[in-house]
């Protein structure tokens, strides 16, 4: 029996120590303290070469070659500012008891199987705050035995726009932007011109701008910004189109261009009430009645020129379309579009307009003459009519969709 208790108490002796020394160290006591932070890892994108000599007998070089080196080249990686989502080599000394890192008092992953007493591998949070008073440019790290502190700056992102109020702008209008990296632009400009976009309000996360006057027809916004005390700039990846300059159907709540409505079906044509509109107070109704194979849409055959003449410097047919009461496809139809103005149930895929329920959706269609272009002067090069066919099904009820900021664009 009291050799039984004896090894009861040297196997616990035994589970003790290899609990105490499961991180492969025993884990300083003192203060920690912070030397440096190294990048994790970083590309060389240098092309080293070593050089390959040949002699023959008589020492005479036969051959003089460059080739890619296959030694590793070493590079500087201290550095004291971090991106969101990188990883990070801390060193020091004591931070094998570490409970917490944080950056800008928000708290970062650390793998304790990637740490010993003098170095430990942290992922800076996406969420680190970069401005407003939370932005104190340090690091800290908490262990069971003191705190230690230090100069890190954490990286604003470069501002990337997520999504938007409209792709539309003109002169005397606004546009939200909703995305990551706002708080440090200090301008907006519009790309391929030296126009501007007036900031009205900022945050990390939103940003509101006004637009003047421009004579650009499609743009991206080209932000200035400074990253870690660095001017800088963004390029936004949507495209925005100011419609001042393009050709205008149904803009400012109502038809342009002396367009009309030619719908079969009525009421029909602009239609007031801010629900229905999107950059004014009215837009252009769709009304689909259960069950019925209908076109709705317009016309321009009272223009002076007799209709819309073609006009190869533009580019896109834009548009916003609000669903009804639930999801249909739509086919965008025209007299000059292959297939006419007509019913048409095998229309290609460019002409095929997804719409969901109760939602504004918007539509950016190429008018060229290749694959996937809309090609909407295919047969004939005076365009009278535009419109939007719904093939009617059994269960259909009726259906009021609505079309606004409606233009060609160049």
């Amino acid at each position: 029996m009291k050799q039984f208790i004896i090894l009861l108490c040297g196997l616990a002796v035994l589970g003790s120590c290899r609990k105490y020394n499961s991180l492969g160290f025993t884990p300083g006591k003192g203060a920690p303290t912070i030397t440096s932070v190294h990048t994790w890892n970083k590309t060389d994108t240098a092309l080293h070469y070593d050089t390959i000599v040949t002699y023959n007998s008589a020492g005479d070089t036969t051959l003089k070659v460059n080739v890619l080196s296959g030694n590793a080249y070493a590079f500087d990686s201290v550095t004291t500012a971090g991106n969101p989502g990188q990883y990070y080599m801390i060193y020091g000394a004591n931070l094998g008891a570490t409970v917490t890192v944080a950056f800008n008092g928000t708290s970062a992953y650390f793998n304790r199987a990637l740490m010993t007493d003098g170095s430990l591998l942290v992922s800076i949070p996406q969420n680190t705050p970069t401005s407003g008073p939370q932005a104190t440019d340090t690091l800290t790290i908490t262990t069971l035995y003191g705190v230690v502190r230090y100069h890190f700056v954490v990286i604003p992102p470069p501002p990337t726009v997520n999504s938007v109020s409209d792709y539309d702008f003109w002169s005397g209008s606004q546009i939200t932007l909703k995305g990551v990296g706002f708080s440090t632009v200090t301008s907006v400009g519009l790309s391929g011109s030296s126009d501007q976009a007036t900031i009205v309000d900022q945050s990390d996360t939103v940003m509101t701008l006004s637009f003047g006057a421009s004579a650009v027809n499609r743009c991206n916004l080209v932000f200035s910004y400074s990253s870690a005390g660095t001017p800088a700039t963004a390029v936004s990846s949507q495209e925005f189109v100011d419609m001042d300059n393009a050709y205008q159907i149904v803009f400012n709540s109502n038809f342009q261009n002396t367009w009309f409505d030619n719908s079969w079906t009525h009421p029909s044509g602009i239609t007031s009430g801010q629900a229905h509109a999107y950059g004014g107070t009215a837009s252009a109704q769709l009304n689909y009645p259960a069950g019925a194979w209908q076109i709705e849409g317009w016309a321009c055959w009272n223009a002076p020129s007799g209709g819309f003449p073609y006009d190869p410097s533009y580019k896109y047919l834009t548009f916003w379309v609000k669903g009804g009461t639930v999801n249909h496809t739509l086919v965008l139809v025209g007299d000059k579009l292959p297939g006419g103005y007509s019913q048409n149930t095998s229309a290609a895929a460019i002409q095929q307009i997804a719409t969901t329920a109760g939602t504004w959706t918007y539509y950016k269609i190429p008018l060229g003459t290749g694959a996937g272009q809309l090609n909407y002067w295919a047969t004939g090069t005076l365009a009278q009519q535009l419109g939007f066919f719904l093939q009617g099904q059994s269960g259909d009820v009726n259906e009021l969709m609505y079309i606004d900021e409606c233009a060609f664009v160049k």
